[in-house]
């Protein structure tokens, strides 16, 4: 039987709690999507089957999933695909990507459609907020491997999943609570602890950013990055801080000696910039969620398109977070940020939606008995979720699980100058999302996601994976390197050599 005919067959595919829709074969550079955006790698995909199912685990779920199956070069491995946002699509970038290098692959919208920070779906939903928060990626993954078994005739011999963000969160998700899904995890800026994160948001734009004399504007940014590096940067190639738990910038420093300028801050804002770098905490002085690092600002994946926006409550993480509590917790449409209480309203977000969002549990010791292997990575500039509640996350399971079993299974790489999931100043480009296709890079050395692939398949734990990034000066492009170090290390200019050669760095405890 061809490929094409054992595609076809799929669609009589018997699945518990769910159906096949459809079973097609794609020819190779085929692919055309009925809804979503064109990208150029479908283009140069090779022939693969591709099968869309509906899972209905609830009488009000309606969870979209598509595997995606080469139809020759298959590499007996399957790689599972997580989401951003509220989800509610399916990253079809990631299945191409998965696809074209050799993996089988599989990904779901969780259950509803629309764009990353849309929540409606969930009013009056609970059953959809289960799907999203952790029921559509495990029923995902366990069909997946159903289709990949009746395609081949045989499963696939390791597992893997990669994603960021919420998909991050999705990731500890599942080496939590599903153990045994995946053999190796790559989970980036998990937004693992969802009900203070988006409490801590709420925070920022209710008490800071929504009032007009407190409010900070966008066009601020550039002289506030500014003034962080020169009162921080040390020995950086590029305009970022290695470590800027270091820093010890002052926002009053900025504050205008006459009249108010781009350039200078007034004393509302400046407090409301120390607000942004402090942790929140509760009346009782218990910590709610880590604040922001300096460094970094700059750009729409910084503080203007996560922190300030345009205008006041016009920012990503004040439509996340007035979504979040609007539509998951208070089934409410006309509630409002204006009314959050950090303490009443963190309560009754936990008690509505912790146990189907939060992904907390340190106790990773059945992902281990499985032969797990988790990989960490972090941004220390990520402006919507901060890198240290990841470092307390990664410090939790070495509590739990002790120092030096934990070190058998899990890292957790911090890379400078990095935004939220990729972008910014530092070093940026691990091979977060895989393999980039130069035969020099795509290594465990140069690559995070072959690092991963090495820990698993060889027992090669990485130490370190060389970052690139760019950026430019007096109307030239630089380039640079520099090795990102699984913490506690971290990157320490040797003294001699290029600042943008990677050889010129060794990584050293901190």
């Amino acid at each position: 039987m061809s490929g094409q005919d054992s595609c076809s067959q799929l669609a009589r595919l018997t699945l518990p709690q769910a159906e096949v829709v459809q079973a097609i074969a794609v020819d190779a550079g085929a692919l055309v999507l009925d809804k979503g955006p064109a990208d150029s790698i479908f283009k140069k995909l090779p022939a693969f089957c591709r099968v869309v199912a509906v899972a209905k685990p609830t009488a009000d779920s309606n969870i979209r999933i598509e595997v995606w199956l080469p139809l020759s070069g298959w590499n007996g491995k399957f790689m599972g695909q997580g989401n951003g946002g509220f989800a509610g699509s399916i990253s079809y970038r990631g299945l191409a990507i998965a696809v074209r290098s050799g993996f089988a692959t599989g990904g779901t919208d969780t259950g509803h459609t629309g764009g990353a920070t849309d929540s409606g779906w969930a009013l009056g939903h609970p059953e959809k907020v289960a799907d999203f928060g952790n029921r559509a990626v495990h029923l995902m993954t366990e069909l997946s491997k159903t289709v990949v078994q009746a395609f081949y005739a045989t499963a696939p011999k390791l597992n893997y999943f990669s994603s960021c963000s919420d998909g991050g969160r999705e990731a500890l998700m599942e080496a939590q609570r599903f153990p045994e899904d995946y053999d190796g995890i790559l989970a980036g800026a998990p937004a693992y602890n969802w009900t203070k994160l988006l409490a801590r948001a709420a925070q920022m734009t209710r008490e800071l950013l929504a009032k007009p004399e407190s409010y900070l504007p966008a066009s601020k940014v550039p002289a506030i990055s500014r003034a962080v590096l020169v009162a921080c940067q040390r020995e950086e190639p590029g305009p970022f801080l290695a470590d800027p738990r270091t820093c010890q910038f002052s926002p009053s420093a900025m504050v205008c000696k006459g009249a108010e300028t781009d350039g200078c801050l007034t004393p509302a804002q400046a407090s409301s910039m120390k607000a942004l770098y402090a942790s929140s905490f509760l009346s009782n002085g218990k910590l709610v969620y880590q604040g922001l690092l300096p460094g970094g600002e700059l750009g729409d994946n910084g503080w203007p398109g996560w922190i300030t926006g345009d205008k006041p409550n016009t920012s990503a993480g004040s439509a996340y977070s007035e979504g979040y509590f609007r539509n998951l917790v208070y089934s409410d449409p006309k509630w409002e940020l204006s009314s959050f209480n950090l303490d009443r309203d963190l309560k009754a977000a936990e008690e509505k939606t912790g146990a189907a969002l939060n992904a907390v549990n340190p106790d990773l010791r059945p992902f281990k008995a499985h032969g797990g292997k988790l990989i960490l990575y972090h941004g220390w500039n990520d402006a919507a979720i901060s890198p240290l509640a990841t470092i307390a996350y990664f410090e939790s399971v070495e509590q739990t699980v002790g120092h030096a079993e934990t070190a058998s299974f899990v890292r957790l790489f911090l890379v400078p100058g990095m935004q939220h999931c990729a972008s910014g100043p530092g070093p940026t480009d691990i091979g977060q999302w895989g393999p980039s296709w130069d035969p020099a890079l795509d290594n465990a050395a140069n690559n995070i996601t072959f690092a991963l692939e090495d820990w698993v398949e060889k027992g090669a734990a990485p130490e370190q994976v060389i970052g690139r990034g760019s950026f430019e000066a007096a109307g030239r492009k630089f380039s640079f390197a520099e090795p990102i170090c699984a913490y506690p290390k971290a990157a320490v200019y040797k003294g001699a050599g290029d600042l943008r050669d990677a050889a010129s760095y060794a990584c050293v405890a901190k």
